[in-house]
């Protein structure tokens, strides 16, 4: 630290010594006005991604604005959510196609009559579907923590959110955060949410995408700028929009025992060889449940399966889900531990992103096992030179 210090320092009357030998010249790198203030820190892409699933849902109800406000606070990379529609057509951020589990919907007599019973994935649900509802009224309800172990101070305080607030709460955020949307049950979608001109609910998702500037290949200028992840469980959905967007996508895996909801396709077809070879001319990684990666028997971990070495030999990164710290979800293996838990998965297994409901402690893990490079030294010291030189300018 000393030594870097005394680093600035000589740097700074360096400067300070030239530019008053060339006291009127113009800047040597042209800056323009305000850019370089007004620039975000980036994305780091050194070390596993955060992924704040659904928000920091594991302190504040799922999907709301306060959850993906405070996973940026906690350090997010990206902030995660499931896209899912009204039935006048407005894309919205909730998880389940019904609105029982986690809102208030049950409260309203208005709304007793719309009870309906649907196929969805090969099972006959019935509740109160998001689908039968206008955004007008979703947005009329309150929702609630999921877990009942889980802080319920917040309940009832925050409504749904629409797929175009999601996107400003990662837009406006101080520092460059991805997004990260699923296209969540596009084969129910639609079936009962009709658009204009005979556009699919894949095409509605892709136009909001765009319309707010989320565009290029993993990696490219563009994508730094504004990153992006599209998940499915769907892969035709993942093929279609393939055609419409090169924002980079992710093909989420269930259990062993749930096919795809599209195909029909079962965990042993999607996760061969084969199939990870043909996928990947459309992804750019998977996201498997993680005990499908390392199954758990009486709740301690057994021999990890070959499948994250395999998708890595077909360039595929691997996001495993979900993260969280209770004991509940906690195998016997980590002693209770969230951080024992990272480490296994990041160092041993070398996945690439974490889908976790406590962002926070993610974030304090990797800060503490591979912190981000210093860059306020730098930051400072560029705006210093900038400063220095500025004022030395002709008018």
């Amino acid at each position: 630290m000393a030594s870097s210090g005394w680093y600035v320092v000589s740097v700074i009357l360096f400067i300070q010594l030239f530019l008053a030998r060339v006291r009127g010249a113009r800047s040597y790198y042209p800056l323009s006005s305000g850019s370089y203030n007004h620039a975000k820190q980036p994305l780091q892409t050194f070390r596993p991604y955060n992924i704040a699933h659904r928000g920091s849902n594991g302190e504040i109800p799922e999907e709301t604005v306060a959850a993906y406000l405070r996973a940026i606070e906690e350090g997010a990379d990206f902030i995660e959510t499931d896209i899912l529609s009204s039935k006048d057509g407005v894309l919205i951020c909730f998880h389940d196609v019904i609105l029982d589990l986690t809102t208030d919907v049950g409260n309203y007599t208005k709304f007793a009559n719309r009870k309906r019973t649907y196929e969805v994935q090969g099972q006959n649900i019935t509740g109160y579907f998001v689908v039968d509802f206008t955004i007008e009224e979703l947005k009329s309800l309150r929702v609630k923590q999921r877990y009942p172990f889980r802080d319920q101070q917040y309940n009832w305080k925050f409504s749904i959110i629409t797929f175009e607030e999601f996107i400003s709460v990662g837009l406006e955020a101080e520092r460059t955060v991805g997004i990260y949307p699923e296209i969540k049950n596009p084969v129910f979608i639609n079936q009962h949410v009709k658009w204009a001109n005979g556009k699919r609910f894949e095409d509605i998702f892709v136009e909001t995408l765009k319309k707010y500037g989320y565009k290029g290949s993993y990696m490219s200028r563009d994508w730094l700028k504004q990153p992006l992840f599209i998940q499915s469980f769907a892969p035709t959905s993942l093929i279609y929009i393939s055609k419409l967007t090169d924002s980079p996508k992710i093909l989420l895996i269930d259990d062993v025992t749930m096919p795809t909801q599209d195909t029909n396709q079962s965990y042993w077809e999607i996760t061969s060889d084969s199939y990870l070879q043909f996928i990947r001319n459309y992804v750019v990684g998977i996201g498997p449940w993680k005990d499908t990666i390392v199954p758990a028997v009486n709740n301690y971990l057994t021999t990890p399966t070959d499948l994250v070495a395999r998708a890595h030999a077909h360039n595929l990164q691997v996001h495993p889900y979900t993260y969280r710290n209770e004991n509940l979800f906690l195998h016997f293996d980590f002693h209770q531990d969230p951080y024992a838990e990272y480490t296994y998965w990041i160092h041993k297994i070398g996945v690439d992103g974490l889908f976790t409901d406590f962002t926070g402690s993610l974030h304090w893990y990797q800060e503490w096992t591979s912190p981000v490079k210093d860059v306020k030294s730098a930051d400072a010291l560029l705006r210093t030179i900038s400063g220095m030189i500025s004022a030395y300018e002709e008018p």
